[in-house]
């Protein structure tokens, strides 16, 4: 592989990806926060509420309704696990530019440190697609049952 086709790759395949997961993880985190945010202020509402007067047990009621929902969605959505595995995907594309770079690790003795470099970059992208699949397809078979 040429130098040219090897920056070709890098600005189109391996820095889109790197953008694409760290874009995900951090919208992944922001969402996750949020409704564990809203969970735990309004779980803490909801006793006070109740404790209050009669005139506050429907609010407490719909606020435990939301709670529940959002707990579900919490559970069913995976923001967590998808914001872990697209972080570490993300991190693990960066260090191994970082050994590419530094002719480190396994670029250190290899004849060809751009096939090298390329043939780990798709090996991180494909098991984090496995990883994706496997999840999708567990949250297929919790639906079942469900």
């Amino acid at each position: 592989m040429d130098a040219k086709d090897f920056q070709e790759y890098l600005e189109k395949r391996y820095q889109d990806q790197v953008k694409w997961y760290d874009n995900k993880a951090t919208i992944n985190q922001k969402i996750y926060k949020r409704f564990q945010w809203l969970v735990i202020i309004l779980s803490a509402l909801t006793p006070v509420l109740i404790a209050v007067e009669d005139i506050f047990h429907w609010p407490a009621i719909v606020i435990a309704a939301i709670v529940a929902i959002l707990t579900t969605a919490l559970k069913t959505f995976r923001y967590q696990e998808h914001w872990l595995n697209y972080r570490t995907t993300c991190e693990t594309l960066k260090k191994e530019k970082v050994f590419y770079d530094a002719h480190a690790g396994l670029y250190r003795d290899v004849e060809d440190k751009n096939i090298t470099f390329i043939e780990r970059v798709e090996a991180l992208i494909s098991q984090e697609n496995t990883t994706w699949l496997s999840t999708a397809q567990q949250q297929r078979k919790e639906a079942v049952v469900q």
